[in-house]
């Protein structure tokens, strides 16, 4: 069941995002829906996801690794702390409105989120490791995440204002 934990926050995030549109000011344009979407995946599928990670490798750490189809490893530790990191910088992100701050945590993600992608197709090539953990949803959402960030971010940058910094 917790494999399905990255695909309930993104759920959560487009299902409150799309609540804010509906709540907010009329008329609805598509910058208002940008912003939104970008501020609820900054709370869900990076904040939270970012903490939910966090503590599997820190504070579980052997059912982390039997998740992904791994041994446990001390390198557990520095991957929940990156995930620290990136957890409450997506959340800031969400409230801070700075497309410059955003950007940044964007391009983390990228580093290390699309790395972890990566790591999950070369470990189902060479091993065949079908994990829920490796090559369930986390491996979509690996890539996902950081394109929907940068994506919605360069549209608001090339079509709308983007929010003050």
């Amino acid at each position: 069941m917790v494999f399905w934990v990255p695909l309930l926050a993104w759920g959560a995030a487009l299902f409150v995002a799309i609540y804010m549109v509906l709540k907010g000011p009329r008329p609805i344009t598509i910058g208002r829906v940008i912003d939104q979407l970008l501020r609820y995946i900054l709370v869900f599928p990076v904040g939270l996801m970012g903490l939910w990670a966090f503590m599997g490798h820190v504070f579980f750490a052997e059912q982390a690794a039997a998740a992904i189809g791994w041994a446990t490893s001390p390198f557990q530790f520095e991957v929940g702390m990156a995930n620290l990191g990136i957890g409450l910088a997506g959340i800031i992100g969400a409230f801070v409105r700075s497309a410059g701050f955003r950007a940044a945590v964007g391009v983390v993600m990228v580093g290390f989120l699309g790395g972890a992608g990566v790591g999950h197709v070369v470990q189902i090539a060479q091993t065949g490791n079908m994990a829920a953990g490796n090559a369930g949803p986390i491996l979509y959402t690996d890539f996902l995440t950081p394109i929907a960030v940068l994506g919605l971010l360069l549209l608001q940058k090339l079509f709308f204002r983007s929010p003050a910094a």
